[in-house]
C-alpha cells in the first residue's frame, strides 16, 4: 500500500512539472495585407530607414535600438508569424496572447498607458490593478525592422498554464509606431532564448522558471500543426519535458554551438541532392519566430531559381502552383541526418479572391555572426520536424513530426 501511494505521488509531481500551453494558428498579416490591396504600400513604408526616419524624434536621442544596422530584422519575421499561445501577468491575472519565440530572450506587453494605435487593438496590461506588481522605472526599445517600439521595465507574476514565475522581468510597451502590431494577433512576444540575446536586463522567462524550481527538468519542446481548425492541436509548448506522441523515429541531438539564438552547426543544403550550398558547414538557427527559412540572399536567390520560382514586387518569390508535383526536394543535412522537404512542405498556398497563389518559403535574409552567415529554420520547417530545447545539456532535439491524424 506504501509502494503504491509512493508511486502516485511520484506520477502526480512528475505530471505537474510538465505543462503544455495549446498553440492556435491563423493568417498571417502578410496575408491580410495583400487580401486587402496594401502589402506594397505597407512594405515601402516600413522599409528600416524610412521607418527610423520618419519615428526617430519621436524617441528619447540616443535610443540605442534606433541605429540603423542594428537589428534590421532581429530574425523576427512578424509579418509571416502564424502560432501564438496564451499566459497571463499580475495578481489577479491578466491575459495576453504571445508570439513564443525561440528566437529571441525578452518578454513584453503592451501597457495601459501605450499612446499607440496599436494598442488600443490589443489587451494592456493595468498595472495599478496588480497586487503584486513592481516598478522597475528603466527604459527599453526593440527594433524589429518593420516595427519599433519603446516601454518601461516592470515586475510581476507570471502564469504559463498552471506554471508560476514570481519577481518576473518584462517590458510595458508605451510606444508601438507603425502598422505591424496593429495588424498582428499577438499582444505580446514571450522569448525563449538564451540570456544573452536578451534587449531586457534580467532573467528571461524560461531561465526564471529553472532557478525558482518550477519544472522538473531544463527543457521545452514545440510541436507546430500544418493544419488548421479541424486539427487538434494545431501546435503545442510543452515546459519541461518532451511529447513522445508528437513525433516519430529516433531524436537527432545537436549540440548548440553559441548560447544566444538556439545554433547549431548545418553540415550542408541540397537541392535534389545534388546542388549544394555551404558545402563546407555553416550556422543555423531554430526560429519558432520566423515563419520562413532563411539564409543568405545570395544562396536564396539560387536556390529560389532552382525550384522555379520568380521573384514579384513585394520581395516574394512565386511559383506556378500547377508545377507542384515536379518541384525538386530540399535538404537540409544537419549532424549527418537529412531532412528533406518537398514542395508541399516548402510552398505556401494562399486564396486571392478565387484565386490560388503560391509562394515560396524561402526567404533571403543577411545576419552575419562570427562564425558567418546564419541560416534560419523556421516554421516552414518546424511544422515537418518536432523541435526540442534543452538547456541542461545546450543542444537541440529534432526528429519527423506527426500529424495528429498519424497519432
Amino acid at each position: 500500500m506504501l509502494k503504491l501511494l509512493l508511486l502516485l505521488l511520484l506520477l502526480f509531481w512528475t505530471s505537474s512539472a510538465l505543462v503544455r500551453v495549446p498553440l492556435r494558428r491563423v493568417r498571417s498579416i502578410r496575408s491580410q495585407l495583400r487580401e486587402a490591396g496594401l502589402l506594397e504600400e505597407f512594405l515601402r513604408d516600413h522599409r528600416p530607414d524610412a521607418f527610423n526616419r520618419r519615428y526617430a524624434q519621436c524617441f528619447p536621442s540616443g535610443t540605442p535600438s534606433l541605429r540603423l544596422g542594428r537589428s534590421s530584422e532581429r530574425i523576427y519575421n512578424f509579418m509571416d508569424t502564424q502560432y501564438y499561445g496564451e499566459i497571463s501577468l499580475g495578481t489577479p491575472e491578466q491575459n495576453f496572447s504571445v508570439v513564443f519565440d525561440t528566437g529571441s530572450a525578452d518578454l513584453w506587453v503592451p501597457s495601459s498607458y501605450c499612446v499607440s494605435s496599436a494598442c488600443v487593438l490589443h489587451k494592456r496590461f493595468k498595472a495599478f490593478e496588480s497586487t503584486s506588481y513592481r516598478h522597475d522605472g528603466r527604459l527599453f526599445g526593440i527594433h524589429y525592422g518593420t516595427g519599433h517600439l519603446l516601454g518601461v521595465m516592470a515586475r510581476d507574476t507570471l502564469k504559463i498554464g498552471s506554471l508560476t514565475a514570481v519577481n518576473q522581468e518584462f517590458g510595458e510597451a508605451v510606444y508601438e509606431p507603425g502598422d505591424i502590431f496593429m495588424m498582428g494577433k499577438f499582444d505580446g512576444v514571450l522569448g525563449l532564448a538564451y540570456p544573452s540575446l536578451a534587449q531586457i536586463l534580467g532573467n528571461p522567462v524560461f531561465d526564471n522558471l529553472l532557478a525558482q524550481k518550477a519544472l522538473d527538468k531544463p527543457v521545452f519542446s514545440v510541436y507546430l500543426s500544418r493544419k488548421t481548425k479541424t486539427t487538434s492541436p494545431e501546435g503545442e509548448l510543452l515546459l519541461g519535458g518532451i511529447n513522445e506522441a508528437m513525433y516519430t523515429g529516433p531524436i537527432n541531438w545537436l549540440p548548440v554551438t553559441t548560447k544566444g539564438y538556439w545554433q547549431v552547426k548545418m553540415d550542408s543544403v541540397a537541392v535534389q541532392g545534388t546542388s549544394s550550398f555551404c558545402p563546407h558547414g555553416c550556422q543555423a538557427v531554430i526560429d519558432t519566430g520566423t515563419s520562413l527559412i532563411a539564409g543568405p540572399p545570395n544562396d536564396i536567390f539560387s536556390l529560389q531559381q532552382l525550384i522555379g520560382a520568380t521573384p514579384t514586387n513585394f520581395g516574394e518569390f512565386l511559383i506556378d502552383c500547377v508545377r507542384l508535383s515536379s518541384l525538386p526536394h530540399v535538404t537540409f543535412v544537419l549532424g549527418g541526418t537529412e531532412y528533406t522537404l518537398t514542395a508541399d512542405h516548402y510552398v505556401r498556398k494562399e486564396m486571392l479572391g478565387d484565386r490560388e497563389m503560391c509562394f515560396s518559403g524561402f526567404q533571403g535574409i543577411d545576419i552575419v555572426s562570427p562564425e558567418g552567415p546564419l541560416w534560419i529554420l523556421g516554421d516552414v520547417f518546424l511544422t515537418e520536424f518536432y523541435s526540442i530545447y534543452d538547456k541542461g545539456q545546450d543542444r537541440v532535439g529534432l526528429a519527423r513530426a506527426k500529424e495528429p491524424a498519424e497519432k
